[in-house]
């Protein structure tokens, strides 16, 4: 046992907290990366983007892989802000405002939306339409997006942001290395109060966030059969 261990007996207890905290973080944000890569598959087939799909780095850090994430889901926002700014352009004010009527049904927004992709696109289904009008219509962009970016970022400049992914099988003190001597006790204290203020924001954010691509790739599924 280690000597703060010693003089603070509850930190053993407070170290596996934070362990599980992290290993509940880690999930979540693998789950994240899987389903950010099901959108990004969306988007390359049927609206002819670009973006190049992520994968978690087990030797980087909770912070350099909260980066990761951020950066493709901010292509996605410029994606989804395109595609917006080009419906505007080449539509009639009355047929763009259409688009984001909640009373106006769905197949009709997505005919509107084939028009306009036809013209970018040389020709387009009415599979990429209703990709367009599902981002379109809905809270993804001006919300869950930028919600996860702020909550990545505030993860990412935690306490714990520099500890690597992998920490968790090379051993406890590891991962508290720069949490030593009087002043550990508090600093764990912080640390699991922080994790714990993130960790259920960040769980809340991605359910959305997942719960909102799903709804995009099971249209997509339906549409395609």
């Amino acid at each position: 046992m280690a000597l703060s261990d010693l003089l603070y007996p509850d930190n053993p207890k407070r170290k596996q907290e934070l362990i599980n905290l992290h290993q509940e973080l880690l999930d979540c944000m693998s789950t994240n990366f899987h389903a950010t890569n099901e959108l990004v598959g969306v988007l390359n087939k049927h609206l002819g983007c670009t973006i190049t799909p992520i994968e978690m780095r087990e030797s980087s850090t909770v912070k350099e892989n909260c980066e990761i994430i951020i950066q493709v889901m901010s292509e996605i926002q410029h994606q989804v802000q395109k595609i917006d700014s080009d419906m505007k352009e080449k539509l009639e004010p009355v047929l763009y405002q259409k688009l984001y009527d909640i009373k106006e049904p769905e197949l009709e927004k997505i005919a509107i939306a084939q028009r306009v992709f036809s013209i970018i696109l040389g020709e387009a289904t009415s599979t990429a339409a209703m990709v367009a009008i599902k981002l379109l219509g809905s809270n993804f962009l001006t919300l869950t997006v930028s919600k996860l970016i702020g909550l990545l970022a505030a993860i990412g400049a935690s306490v714990l942001g520099g500890v690597s992914i992998t920490i968790i099988g090379l051993g406890l003190e590891m991962i508290l290395h720069a949490i030593l001597g009087a002043v550990e006790r508090s600093q764990l204290l912080t640390a699991v109060r922080s994790y714990e203020k993130h960790l259920a924001e960040f769980k809340a954010a991605s359910e959305k966030y997942q719960r909102a691509i799903h709804e995009v790739t099971s249209s997509v599924r339906e549409q395609v059969q």
